[in-house]
């Protein structure tokens, strides 16, 4: 039975039982969350979907806006995207946007535009609080002062790390990470070398290719010389845009022995072979991508964190949600590590008692 299948049949069950206990209606709309991150759903709705442009600290922001046509104010919720560069139009982001909408919430969805490029800075944490502010001021749209944040992937630590800021202070109503980090240098450590430094020791997991060319890409000029940086730098764009042609294309026009040798480690999927290197640039760059990191700021967030993690994610591994959950410690918080869950996709079936652990978290921000 497929992911989608089976979230299908709870769905059912919930439903079944909202009906005599209205209450628990909020169950049922997280199920169907959960389906659309599993599989889009195929069925219209009565949506208003609008492409804006909203104030940043660094200069205009793409963004889109998701509500219902039957619904004047809602709760509002800001959903941060992950590394990727489709943004906003990422195909698992729109569908998870359109049923949240579905669900009673206004949506606003900002594009992280050094994320949409695989780079992870500041000016992703930026983005997302100027956005949590705009959309919290829409009083028009926003029934609430306080509004959901939800940040997957990268994002999702970025948002916890925005939400640490005092300016952030008395507009949330929640903040959730998705497959975040809590030590940006501790992730990126584990993506060179494959080890996992979790709360009770050292373990070991083959890290995700795409990880290590997400760091590799993000500092080119350290392995590539200078006549030969722009043509590596769009070359291991275009393979990270999955356009191998392209990317190889670029690559031709190479003319340096450091250029020849990066792409034919991409090539042949041995950038590992960077390792020392990488992690002695990730050593010298340790304060740098600590103020990236949420790790020692999670008590000065004023509001309820959730955590979700996928059991076996290997570009963040899941003990960066218990190292989160140990620094909460008696903060308002949950934290779940799912075996349903890949990285940021529902892509594995388990047991109803999984399902329900999902739904439940899940539920908390309906």
């Amino acid at each position: 039975m497929n992911s989608r299948r089976a979230f299908a049949l709870l769905l059912g069950f919930v439903a079944l039982v909202s009906l005599a206990a209205p209450h628990l209606s909020r169950f049922w709309r997280a199920g169907r969350l959960l389906t659309a991150l599993a599989s889009p759903p195929t069925e219209a709705a009565a949506l208003i979907e609008t492409d804006l442009t909203i104030p940043g600290r660094d200069g205009p922001v793409r963004a889109r806006l998701y509500r219902r046509t039957d619904v004047l104010r809602a709760p509002g919720l800001v959903v941060a995207h992950g590394v990727h560069y489709r943004g906003i139009d990422e195909r698992r982001l729109v569908p998870f946007a359109r049923e949240l909408a579905r669900a009673g919430r206004v949506v606003l969805t900002p594009e992280l535009r050094d994320l949409t490029d695989y780079r992870i800075t500041s000016q992703g944490e930026r983005i997302i609080a100027d956005s949590v502010r705009w959309l919290s001021a829409q009083s028009d749209v926003v029934s609430e002062d306080r509004v959901g944040l939800l940040g997957f992937s990268f994002a999702g630590g970025l948002s916890l790390v925005a939400a640490s800021r005092p300016e952030l202070e008395g507009k949330l109503a929640y903040v959730t990470s998705i497959g975040g980090h809590h030590d940006l240098p501790r992730v990126l450590r584990f993506l060179v070398s494959d080890r996992i430094e979790t709360p009770t020791g050292e373990s070991q997991m083959k890290a995700h290719e795409y990880g290590l060319l997400v760091v590799a890409y993000g500092n080119v000029e350290h392995f590539v010389e200078p006549a030969d940086r722009e043509t590596l730098r769009d070359a291991l764009r275009l393979w990270l845009h999955e356009d191998r042609p392209a990317a190889i294309a670029r690559a031709s026009e190479r003319t340096t022995a450091s250029g020849e040798h990066l792409f034919r480690l991409v090539e042949t999927g041995n950038l590992r072979a960077l390792g020392p290197e990488l992690l002695a640039l990730l050593e010298s760059k340790k304060v740098e991508l600590g103020e990236l990191s949420p790790a020692g700021r999670l008590d000065h967030i004023g509001a309820p964190v959730y955590l979700l993690h996928g059991s076996g994610d290997s570009v963040i591994p899941p003990s960066e949600a218990e190292w989160a959950d140990r620094e909460l410690g008696g903060a308002p918080h949950q934290a779940l590590v799912s075996p349903l869950l890949e990285h940021v996709e529902v892509d594995h079936e388990g047991g109803l008692s999984e399902r329900l652990a999902l739904v439940d978290l899940m539920a908390k921000m309906l």
